[in-house]
């Protein structure tokens, strides 16, 4: 198996250097589409020209009329020229763009999603899911965006203008000059706008997030509102938040507003005053009639590519924000890795051993100190103990969700942290309390736990969970699709999905989070011969909320406040008459209470922890 840490891409902390990361992958053909667009913009603004040598040569011509388009063959040769140009150069431009574009797109989502794979266990519990597929979106479409402003926006205008310059100059380098501080100040306060601007926009966009928010709760418990007759309740709630959204709407909409009273403003002095100057020129003999037509419609040129370069400039911030805010947040460094030369860990007979291990989640908040268990290999161990005692945690440090920060935990002999994750993780069956499944077919959810198996091998894993029959009953079986996270299956069934599953990957370790909880006593039962199948040559590990379900195991490691204070098989910790007989004594309807009711000395502590 490959080292994963090899194959991670290394992507930049900022956003310019994310960006420029991407783009070098594609950096002959954005020369190559950069140069198609500066050509067809030039082939644009030279057709005014080709009007001016028409105009002033068919003003210059005295021959007969049949000769005049022989007169200006020239001319006519370099406008058509021209036209062709921007259809050839625009189009070439195009057909890159559309082989370029999606493939940009690809690039940036699948080096995002590759790169947060490898985030840890608390950085997911810490981020919505949701909120973060929305940014690996945003920022894609911002690195595309952003990247077609600057060529299809920025880039002609600046072509446009430069060729605008270099015309007028030909004709008369006062009108140069005119354009040239026109340009400058145009520009210039475009961009002090645009910035100005982008608090409007921000703040607008955060008050539709959270009318969206707000929208996306009440319907999501919609059937609470009928329930408790508050259906006039959430909608005052939504028009309050609609009446803020609608405020800073107008707000961010006046603010665009001015922006347009400046361009429009701009446009006419530019307008006015080439038209009035040239005149002048033309008056004084200083410009032919030609120069002056070209002058006049070099001005509607530049007045138009102008006009929204203050609107450019605001979504170019846009994107550049919506970039830098999803890298901060996407690409923050790994906090579980695998070491440079990391070697796949192969578990064979499945012995666990924590040597004085030491672990806190938040400094200061000690969980296990100098904690030592070993567990033979094919042993049966129950964990059990009040809720925060320890018992997810230990767990969680095998799976390595978690790295240690004293100590070592080793599986045959191997230090788990000098492995790789994914070959650790492959050595281990889990089945949680509460599984996830994926919206698949039943058949790609249980096959999950052996990609290679074929289909007959999931049905008999299926069967040995008791689940073969109400797939069965479903409407497409095991093509049938689960819905998001499983929710189209009850509890018990996703339950036998995910013991399915674990019995296809027979991993040699396998660990169990009271894997029947969700099932009636009649299949509990029927799993439980299943179970104890598969549990055979395997080292298990079974976090126990109902200690009946462990009574017949090898052995139980009684948990309290992160310490193991009792060690041993069921029948001799009821004889001690210790920790575990009290929890065995405690229990209400087979289930251990959260917390200890009876002595404030095995209270667990107030502290949360990340939980499975």
């Amino acid at each position: 198996m490959e080292n994963p840490s090899r194959t991670i891409p290394q992507l930049p902390t900022q956003p310019w250097p994310f960006v420029l990361h991407f783009l070098r992958s594609f950096k002959w053909l954005i020369g190559l589409m950069a140069s198609m667009e500066i050509a067809q913009k030039a082939c644009q603004i030279l057709i005014p020209y080709s009007f001016k040598e028409i105009l002033d040569g068919a003003v210059a011509f005295d021959g007969p009329k049949d000769q005049l388009f022989d007169y200006l063959n020239g001319p006519l040769s370099f406008f058509a020229w021209m036209c062709l140009g921007i259809l050839v150069f625009s189009r070439a431009s195009g057909a890159l763009l559309v082989y370029f574009g999606p493939r940009l797109r690809k690039m940036t989502r699948e080096k995002i999603y590759h790169y947060l794979q490898y985030q840890s266990h608390r950085y997911f519990i810490s981020n919505f899911s949701g909120s973060l597929a929305n940014r690996i979106n945003e920022v894609s479409m911002g690195v595309n965006h952003g990247l077609w402003t600057v060529m299809f926006d920025f880039l002609p205008v600046a072509v446009s203008f430069c060729v605008t310059l270099f015309l007028l100059y030909s004709a008369n380098s006062g009108l140069a000059l005119f354009l040239a501080f026109w340009v400058f100040v145009y520009v210039s306060i475009s961009f002090l706008l645009a910035t100005r601007c982008q608090k409007y926009s921000r703040t607008f966009a955060a008050e539709r997030s959270r009318t969206t928010g707000h929208i996306v709760d009440a319907v999501t418990n919609v059937m609470n509102t009928k329930l408790f007759a508050r259906l006039p309740f959430e909608r005052h709630r939504l028009n309050k938040q609609l009446d803020v959204e609608v405020e800073k709407a107008t707000e961010t909409m006046w603010f665009f507003e001015k922006m347009r009273w400046f361009q429009f403003i701009a446009g006419l002095i530019l307008q006015l005053g080439t038209i009035v100057y040239a005149l002048v020129l033309f008056r004084d003999g200083a410009i032919s009639v030609g120069s002056f037509a070209m002058v006049a419609t070099l001005s509607l040129v530049i007045i138009d590519d102008s006009r929204g370069l203050s609107r450019r400039f605001l979504e170019f911030f846009e994107y550049m924000g919506n970039i830098s805010d999803g890298v901060k947040i996407l690409v923050k460094p790994h906090e579980i890795q695998d070491m440079e030369n990391a070697k796949d860990l192969v578990a064979k007979d499945g012995a666990l051993e924590f040597k004085d291990v030491c672990f806190s989640y938040a400094e200061g908040k000690s969980v296990f100190e100098n904690l030592n268990v070993k567990i033979k290999p094919g042993e049966k161990v129950g964990l059990v103990g009040f809720s925060g005692s320890g018992k997810t945690t230990f767990v969680n440090l095998i799976l390595r969700l978690f790295d240690i920060q004293e100590g070592q935990i080793s599986i045959d002999d191997q230090n788990i942290q000098t492995h790789t994750q994914d070959s650790l993780r492959s050595s281990i069956s889990m089945i949680p309390q509460d599984p996830v499944l994926f919206h698949r077919t039943l058949l790609e959810n249980i096959r999950y736990g052996n990609p290679s198996a074929t289909d007959e091998q999931v049905k008999e894993a299926a069967r040995m969970a008791h689940a073969h029959d109400f797939i069965l009953e479903t409407e497409d079986g095991y093509q049938s699709l689960v819905g998001e996270r499983g929710v189209k299956l009850s509890g018990g069934q996703r339950q036998r999905v995910a013991i399915s599953r674990a019995i296809l990957k027979d991993a040699p370790l396998l660990v169990m989070d009271e894997a029947t909880s969700s099932l009636d006593s009649i299949t509990e039962k029927a799993i439980q011969n299943t179970l104890d199948t598969i549990m055979k040559d395997k080292t298990v590990i079974v976090v126990a909320h109902r200690l009946s379900t462990i009574s017949h195991l090898d052995r139980i490691l009684v948990f309290n406040e992160g310490r193991i204070i009792e060690d041993g098989s069921h029948e001799t910790l009821l004889k001690e008459n210790g920790h575990y007989a009290r929890l065995w004594s405690m229990q209400a309807g087979g289930f251990l209470p959260s917390r200890d009711t009876e002595s404030t000395e095995t209270q667990t502590p107030s502290n949360p922890r990340p939980t499975l």
